[in-house]
């Protein structure tokens, strides 16, 4: 075969590879790159800058090792043996410099995005920002809603372009808490309280996961997010309010026992202070509530 058409049909050959490639990523619905929220849109811009930079150095490594086993295999005589060549400043400067200028690009946009997707760093808008309490239990999620003083399981509901504080602790081994098309994941931990700021830019349906094996619960441990209208999220307070189960320090700590795949519940919130409690039972063991917040036995 001819060295035209060998060198022809690998170009093809890489072509198709490519094709097929693309095709098969357009009918998956990949959901961290597929955003629905501002802070998942950044990261997505994120992800396909450094993926693209890198491939700047990838692609071409690839291609030359192609061609230098094609070039030097055994068998091909044309090509110049030359035993003591052992430097070229050409070669050095692309294979060291070209890296090197990727790499201070990719360590200036990272340090922009660090600032400007700090976790702790609330999102500018004209709305209020919406607050949602998180305790990661076994396991399942609990959500409280401070300022509507409701409380769900397994679910929460959020207006459209509004930002959305979620303050997280655990009561249980540490977790995770994702939802990948509105932002990435921050670890909620047992005495630890941080925070994520996120906002739905789109109205749907998404699914929150836990990130962080946690046992045998695990695969169940999942959640939706619903992000809907002004009006939605009005009725979906006032059908909380209306519950039948009271979220008090009791409830709470039947809600907390071990169980799997457990569905939406839906509570009114009747101790106020129920998140700084969780947090607390931690770093004073011996705790007691009472009214007006906590003290120690």
């Amino acid at each position: 075969m001819k060295k035209g058409v060998k060198i022809f049909l690998g170009i093809m050959l890489g072509l198709l590879i490519i094709v097929l490639a693309s095709l098969y990523l357009s009918q998956k619905d990949i959901v961290v790159l597929n955003p629905k929220g501002l802070i998942g849109v950044k990261q997505k811009d994120l992800f396909w800058i450094s993926t693209l930079l890198m491939l700047i150095v990838v692609i071409p490594v690839f291609v030359l090792t192609i061609w230098a086993v094609w070039k030097y295999r055994v068998g091909h005589d044309k090509q110049k043996y030359d035993p003591e060549w052992n430097h070229s400043t050409v070669a050095e400067i692309v294979w060291w410099g070209v890296p090197f200028v990727i790499v201070i690009i990719l360590s200036v946009l990272n340090w922009i995005a660090c600032y400007e997707l700090d976790p702790f760093r609330p999102i500018a808008s004209d709305k209020k920002t919406l607050t949602i309490q998180v305790v990661a239990l076994e396991w399942k999620w609990l959500f409280i809603y401070p300022d509507q003083k409701i409380a769900t399981v397994n679910f929460i509901q959020i207006p459209v372009d509004t930002p959305v504080q979620f303050v997280i602790t655990a009561d249980a081994p540490m977790n995770s808490f994702w939802i990948p098309q509105l932002g990435g994941q921050i670890f909620a931990m047992p005495a630890m309280r941080t925070e994520l700021y996120l906002i739905a830019n789109e109205k749907g349906d998404y699914r929150g996961v836990s990130a962080h094996l946690s046992g045998k619960g695990f695969s169940g441990m999942t959640f939706t997010v619903r992000a809907g209208n002004e009006e939605e999220f009005k009725a979906f307070v006032e059908e909380g309010k209306n519950a039948d189960q009271d979220l008090n320090l009791d409830s709470y700590k039947m809600l907390a026992k071990p169980s799997k795949n457990n569905p939406f519940a839906f509570y009114k919130l009747e101790y106020e202070g129920l998140f700084d409690w969780i947090v607390m039972k931690y770093m004073m063991p011996e705790h007691s509530v009472q009214e007006g917040g906590l003290h120690a036995n």
